[in-house]
């Protein structure tokens, strides 16, 4: 039989269509839709006995598919497998060798990290076999969190409540905000002071900070406090001690990591973690530009590695010298370069747009919002990485009084912007480098050692600590991969498993911990200690690294592991008592009988039962109000979720009333009509907008 076109199989229909675009007709290029054999769904599937080997099947409904990818493959001369370049495309792609029965001499892997032209005609030519040591390292995950998942879950269905699961990295990702959760009920405030004084110079005012010798860097008591201003006046004369100015240099920051662009987005653009994986994913796989065809416009985006390519950073520089001048261009070695940490996977490049020439401004109608919103926020990070350091002058004045008090000003001048003209970083709130970022500092009046000011106003301020932050998901995300735990491919899932099993709830972008998530914790904490340990699961990802770089077995990752955990769960199940959770009560009465309905929880989640339960047997599903109003019709305004799982909100009179917006809806009311309010997200902090049509009335949110 005649042996057609070579046959390149990826994952998805996108990808698929975007190299097409590139290849022609010389190729023929099919998509396998992610994975093709899995575990089964409804048994262990792992013989622990024979080395804990998997059994594999055929994925529910990808036969039909395999069989057209085995009937392509037969009258193919050549079969390129060019799945995503980490551990899950090796996977993907062993699978697929395995299912279509390729012989190893026909298996040609390919990877690229960009879907450009060059990029994949390139992998082409380095066709290699199949790397069994990432394969391992996936199938060593695959099986641990199956052993863990499928023996520890129906443990908590049988204890707790049905429905539940306790994966192995989510249960430590969930101890960590438990824990915050509880740093944050047992803190307790103190008091105290801080002293501003404004002093008169013949040019100007200088608003200076009490700074020594009481208290700590400016913090006093009420005590210390009374006594500085006992003597210090207004009217007072202070003098000028010391005068300092530096030049100081601020480097950009990195070009985006998979952690870095869910944190930034999270923060500037106020995606989830999981918002920012979906949109990431299409830039990469490719969309429709005008004049271009489908193109992929950023290079893969799960990855560890900061490391830009000498190509891509060539045509950088060349970029920046045109478009802002040869002083925004570095010194050849001046760009900042991150350490490798153990496990990163420095093959792979950081992430950034395929041609640093497609400025967002030229994507505008081809792309929606939040897509160019985020190629934005991907161009802008990894231009700025390649750019000079800004220059600032930071000047210190300490002012003395009668060497009894020490007040100091500080302020900032730029000298050249530097990367700053295209992008500056954000931080989370309580982040160390926020609060030492002088570079924001307002300039200071020109003074000399020497000079003598006025006293013109004096103003206590009362403090109190805070307690430590609760976490956002972009903070969740940072400390996730400070500890090692989890790798790029999972940091999403882990916070929306969270979030979809109950276990922690949103508030204001917060991750809080529920009832129900603290019980699985305390649990697991006490009966399954390793499964909640940040360090043990640290080590466990730090192993995979090992058996992914073929310096060790699999197998062994798995076993002194599951010796301990089958004792642990043998032990459990004898001695954890069933959990009765507290029974959450409603204003909703029985339709049947007229008790009060309560909220209980089933295999598929929440419901409404009756409290007469068993004489009354009547339930209803579960509708979580908003507390809000309809604009149209003044019924209440509930959570509703699309098929997707994308939250939106609704009346709860539907269909006899179609309001809905994807704006939360807030507790306020519109001062001018008496409306509902909500949430609108503008840049890095929300407004309140009227959902009432036609009012337009919109307010500032208060940081």
């Amino acid at each position: 039989m005649a042996r057609s076109k070579p046959l390149i199989i990826v994952e998805s229909p996108a990808k698929a269509k975007t190299i097409s675009r590139f290849l022609g007709t010389r190729y023929q290029v099919k998509a396998s839709m992610g994975h093709v054999r899995d575990l089964p769904k409804s048994q262990f599937g792992v013989d622990v006995d024979n080395g804990f080997k998997p059994r594999y099947i055929t994925i529910r409904g990808k036969g039909p598919l395999l069989k057209e990818l085995k009937d392509a493959a037969k009258k193919s001369d050549r079969i390129y497998l060019a799945t995503d370049p980490d551990r899950e495309g090796e996977a993907i792609s062993w699978h697929l060798a395995e299912a279509l029965h390729l012989a190893p001499q026909d298996v040609h892997r390919i990877e690229f990290h960009e879907i450009t032209k060059d990029a994949v005609s390139h992998a082409i030519k380095e066709a290699r076999p199949i790397d069994m040591g990432l394969v391992n390292a996936q199938q060593a995950r695959r099986v641990l969190d199956r052993v863990v998942g499928y023996q520890l879950s129906p443990l908590l269905w049988r204890k707790v409540r049905p429905g539940l699961s306790a994966g192995r990295v989510q249960s430590a990702a969930l101890k960590l905000l438990v824990d915050r959760e509880d740093a944050v009920q047992r803190f307790v405030p103190e008091q105290y002071f801080t002293v501003d004084m404004t002093a008169v110079a013949e040019n100007g005012e200088l608003l200076s900070h009490y700074y020594a010798p009481l208290g700590h860097r400016g913090r006093v008591t009420a005590q210390e406090m009374e006594q500085i201003l006992q003597g210090v006046k207004v009217g007072a004369q202070v003098v000028v001690s010391d005068v300092k100015t530096k030049e100081k240099r601020r480097f950009p920051a990195l070009p985006f990591t998979t952690s870095t662009l869910q944190q930034e987005a999270s923060r500037k653009l106020g995606l989830s973690v999981k918002r920012t994986m979906s949109l990431a994913q299409q830039l990469y796989e490719g969309l429709e530009v005008p004049g271009e065809g489908t193109v992929g416009l950023v290079t893969y985006i799960r990855t560890d590695s900061t490391r830009i390519g000498d190509g891509a950073r060539d045509e950088a520089r060349e970029y920046i010298a045109e478009r802002f001048g040869p002083a925004y261009v570095p010194e050849s070695g001046q760009i900042r370069q991150s350490k490798a940490k153990p496990g990163v996977q420095d093959a792979h490049e950081a992430i950034r747009p395929t041609n640093v020439r497609r400025h967002p401004d030229m994507l505008k109608g081809a792309l929606n919002r939040d897509q160019l919103r985020l190629y934005r926020l991907i161009w802008e990070r990894f231009v700025a990485s390649q750019m000079a350091a800004m220059v600032y002058e930071s000047t210190t004045i300490d002012v003395a009084f009668q060497d009894q008090a020490k007040f100091r000003a500080t302020g900032s001048r730029v000298l050249f912007p530097g990367y700053s003209t295209v992008y500056q970083e954000s931080f989370d709130e309580a982040d160390p480098q926020l609060q030492d970022d002088d570079t924001k500092a307002k300039p200071l009046l020109d003074l000399v050692a020497g000079t003598v000011l006025t006293i013109a106003r004096i103003e206590p301020q009362e403090h109190f600590t805070e307690p430590p932050p609760r976490y956002t998901e972009a903070s969740l995300v940072k400390t996730l991969e400070e500890l090692g735990i989890g790798r790029p491919s999972t940091y999403a899932p882990i916070v929306e498993t969270l979030l979809h099993r109950d276990y922690v709830r949103r508030d204001q972008k917060k991750l809080i911990p529920t009832d129900l998530g603290r019980v699985v914790v305390d649990l697991l904490q006490h009966y399954f200690p390793e499964i909640v340990d940040t360090r043990f699961t640290a080590e466990i990802e730090t192993e995979l690294d090992h058996v992914a770089a073929d310096d060790m077995q699999w197998q062994d990752v798995l076993k002194g592991f599951y010796e301990r955990f089958s004792e642990e769960l043998a032990k459990a199940d004898d001695d954890i008592e069933k959990v009765d959770l507290p029974l959450e009560e409603t204003d909703e009465v029985c339709e049947k009988c007229g008790r009060p309905m309560m909220v209980k929880y089933g295999r598929f989640g929440k419901f409404l039962a009756c409290s007469g339960y068993p004489e009354c047997d009547f339930t209803k599903p579960y509708v979580e109000k908003t507390g809000a109003l309809c604009p149209k019709c003044h019924k209440d305004l509930v959570v509703r979720r699309t098929r997707k799982g994308r939250t939106f909100y609704g009346c709860v009179g539907y269909p006899e009333c179609d309001f809905v917006t994807w704006n939360r809806p807030s507790d306020k009311v519109c001062p001018r009509c008496g409306s509902s309010m909500a949430f609108k997200r503008r840049g890095n902090h929300d407004s309140l907008m009227c959902l009432r049509e036609g009012c337009g009335y919109e307010e500032e949110q208060a940081q």
